[in-house]
């Protein structure tokens, strides 16, 4: 009897060094009072990125009002967050939402337990321990990649089947930051996208080597323009790419541009075919939630968990298709992303998979996708770090 007694002792201390591990961090934060939520960017709502990102701003002010107080911080350099950080922990925030990848978030959160930091996905968080109010999330993009894809591909489709183009000229072309495996997840699954439509399509990877650089994207652009690609698509913040494709499409150059995180078809109405982003909302809203209510984080949101990591697409509204140009698109293409969307949210489309090879520039490894590539599986930031054949980096 004693041994049970014994036994059952030990299984309820446990049980409870397990439930304040959980909850010590909302041990100071009462109920039923103003929470102070923070925002750190690394540019501001000029760049589409942010702008983007501060819509869960407003989604906060829908939701609770005078609960919440945000207090916000912009123009942040990478390499300069902690400082910004600390001032909003200091200041009473319960929740710092960081639209950065640097790696001081992780460094400053031990020091303030009290204070829940979220931050986009970054690299090497799989397996990695990680403070226990330190938490990472991110949309599964590549899905909406692979959607916008299809509208290019069956761009060019029309422009080969009407004899605007040849097969050889089937060339598409993406502006991109850094070669690293968010950028190439990515550019894959748009290529992969536009493969189904059109296979002829070979695709132009341009490199600006910056966060942030309106100049650089737009020459970027421009060079992808000049070397005959016919829909560029971007991974990178500013509207440069936009409007570098309208203008060459309003001197009459053959050229189209996939957006990303806004409409396009306002501003370039000329040259848009589509665009996607991703919807931040869920996430924030949720987090939020968590800490009003001395939850845990992960707990609270309907997404893929990966410990203190989330992700998801279509199927819980993280990833949003925005507004097909239908004077640009080419017939039935609506329906196509319809569909691809639809089985996006069912589980049912497997991007990275077919008889194609990528290749790791950086290691030499190679990845034979006839067996299929899980992406997002285990971590909420991309790790297909491949450049597939078809696929030529500048």
């Amino acid at each position: 009897m004693k041994r049970v007694n014994l036994t059952t002792l030990a299984v309820c201390v446990a049980v409870c060094l397990a439930f304040a591990y959980i909850y010590a961090p909302w041990s100071h934060t009462p109920l039923n009072r103003q929470v102070k939520v923070g925002f750190i960017y690394e540019n501001d709502e000029s760049t589409v990125y942010t702008h983007n990102f501060a819509a869960a701003e407003d989604a906060l002010q829908r939701q609770y009002g005078d609960r919440v107080d945000l207090l916000i911080r912009s123009d942040v350099p990478e390499r300069e967050t902690a400082g910004p950080l600390r001032e909003l922990a200091e200041a009473g925030c319960d929740i710092i939402f960081a639209y950065t990848y640097s790696d001081e978030i992780a460094q400053v959160a031990p020091d303030y337990p009290a204070t829940q930091f979220c931050q986009i996905s970054r690299k090497n968080t799989d397996g990695v321990p990680y403070p226990a109010n330190y938490h990472t999330f991110n949309a599964e993009i590549y899905q909406g990649r692979y959607v916008c894809g299809i509208a290019a591909g069956m761009k060019l489709r029309e422009l080969i089947d009407t004899k605007k183009i040849t097969a050889d000229e089937a060339i598409l072309g993406f502006v991109a930051a850094y070669p690293d495996a968010e950028t190439r997840s990515a550019y894959s699954a748009f290529l992969l996208g536009a493969w189904s439509a059109a296979p002829e399509a070979k695709l132009r990877v341009r490199y600006t080597q910056s966060r942030c650089s309106y100049g650089k994207e737009r020459t970027a652009t421009e060079a992808l323009i000049e070397s005959g690609c016919k829909v560029i698509a971007q991974h990178s913040p500013t509207l440069a790419p936009a409007m570098a494709c309208e203008e060459a499409a309003l001197r009459g150059t053959l050229v189209y541009h996939i957006g990303q995180d806004r409409n396009t078809p306002d501003v370039i109405p000329t040259s848009s075919l589509v665009s996607v982003k991703v919807n931040w909302s869920p996430y924030v809203l949720a987090a939020v939630d968590a800490v009003i209510n001395r939850r845990h984080i992960e707990g609270r949101i309907d997404a893929n968990v990966h410990g203190s990591d989330v992700s998801a697409g279509f199927d819980r509204d993280w990833v949003q298709l925005l507004e097909l140009n239908t004077q640009n698109a080419a017939p039935d293409t609506q329906a196509a992303l319809d569909r691809a969307v639809d089985a996006f949210r069912k589980g049912k489309l497997d991007v990275f998979k077919g008889p194609y090879t990528g290749t790791n520039p950086a290691t030499g490894e190679t990845c034979d996708l006839s067996k299929g590539f899980a992406e997002n599986a285990r971590s909420s930031y991309p790790a297909f770090n491949y450049v597939i054949d078809g696929v030529t980096e500048e």
